[in-house]
């Protein structure tokens, strides 16, 4: 049969598949080892991706729960530099202002601390606060017992107290009922607050009516803290009226925040960071791909023989091409499989210890998995074209 006659050689893609995965399945341990550096580079980039969606949709639904309508206005400082004072009726000059729903206050309570008992130092006062509470504070800032109840007006007059989640941790009260000492008084505990997600300083407070704050302090107690919730359309507006309206003559003493905005701006400080995280998944991705064409150019030095057998018995330069780079993008598939695994592990370990919910983009999966046959591509692209030119009768003798 004369040369013409003979078929020509076939490398069918079942067949590609077949060798690609042989050359992997007869060196585990160093495909596994190179395999290695894909996956840290795609858990990384998944699980910095995966967190930080997580968080956003935890925020998201933090602000449609506790709504971004809540504004929180205290004195600023005066043209002499001295700390200014709200007036007494605040809460009723806001209730004047259109747009405005509710609005409560606390004031501080100057020298009064909280304690566990009579025979506790004075200096051990925890950090704790006291204010003088209006009846609807609580409600307006989006706070929420944890137990007992929030003070009555009835009991405004008499020695209650409701104590911020952190309070009662520090003072080692554990339910309503208990007592603690503030100034020289005893004061029985009505309630424990949850934490104030959108306020968290009252945490670290211990709340007593009005009237009873004025007692402890000889003289009405001003307001230093005031809530307050408008309707959305008009927010700008009453954010624009609240201070020529609690203090005409000096609005400048006036300042008002929005708690919502810094949720916001605590995420966005979040986002810049989780950009910095990503860019370093990256690196170890590259890093990842450089093991992979290590590992290739280490393999076609190996198996020249084997290489120029093939070639001997008819195999042509785009079939041992085709082998090589199928093995280089199994190798980093496997590496790609195992970091979208390990990712996706960790940010669902994340998201469920800080009770969010758990979120990772299917594009972030779909891109790293994308990423990781690029990386294999070209890492596996130059081994596998060096494979191709090894002359047969050279790898033989070799």
């Amino acid at each position: 049969m004369s040369a013409a006659t003979v078929a020509a050689s076939r490398l069918l893609p079942s067949d590609t598949v077949r060798l690609g995965l042989g050359g992997l399945i007869s060196r585990p341990t160093r495909a596994i080892l190179s395999a290695l550096g894909i996956a840290i580079g795609i858990a990384a980039m998944i699980a910095v991706v995966g967190i930080s969606t997580s968080s956003q949709a935890h925020l998201g639904k933090t602000l449609d729960r506790l709504g971004t309508n809540l504004l929180t206005a205290f004195p600023g400082r005066d043209v002499f530099g001295e700390q200014a004072e709200l007036p007494i009726d605040t809460v009723g000059r806001l209730l004047r202002v259109p747009g405005v729903e509710i609005a409560g206050t606390l004031g501080v309570v100057d020298d009064a601390h909280a304690y566990r008992s009579s025979a506790t130092l004075p200096s051990d006062t925890n950090g704790i606060q006291v204010y003088a509470a209006s009846p609807r504070v609580i409600d307006v800032a989006g706070g929420s017992m944890a137990s007992g109840t929030w003070l009555t007006d009835g009991q405004s007059e008499f020695p209650v107290v409701v104590l911020g989640s952190t309070s009662a941790e520090k003072l080692g009260v554990t339910s309503p009922g208990q007592q603690i000492v503030i100034g020289t008084e005893v004061f029985t505990v009505a309630g424990i607050l949850a934490p104030v997600e959108l306020a968290e300083d009252l945490d670290l407070g211990a709340f007593i009516g009005e009237s009873m704050g004025t007692k402890l302090l000889g003289q009405p107690v001003h307001p230093t803290k005031v809530f307050l919730r408008a309707d959305e359309e008009t927010i700008a507006e009453v954010r624009e009226l609240i201070p020529r309206t609690v203090a005409p003559q000096s609005a400048g003493d006036v300042v008002i925040q929005r708690p919502s905005d810094a949720l916001a701006a605590k995420n966005a400080s979040n986002q810049a960071f989780t950009g910095l995280l990503v860019g370093l998944g990256s690196v170890a991705l590259l890093v990842g791909g450089i093991g992979v064409a290590n590992t290739m150019v280490i393999s076609v030095l190996e198996r020249r023989k084997e290489i120029g057998l093939r070639r001997a018995l008819g195999a042509a330069r785009p079939h041992i091409r085709r082998q090589f780079l199928a093995e280089a993008l199994f190798l980093s598939l496997l590496g790609g499989v195992g970091g979208l695994l390990i990712g996706s592990a960790v940010t669902s370990a994340f998201a469920s210890s800080n009770a969010w919910p758990i979120v990772i983009p299917p594009f972030v999966l779909a891109g790293g998995l994308g990423a990781t046959l690029v990386i294999g591509a070209l890492a596996g692209l130059y081994p596998a074209m060096r494979a191709a030119r090894i002359p047969p009768t050279e790898a033989l003798q070799s």
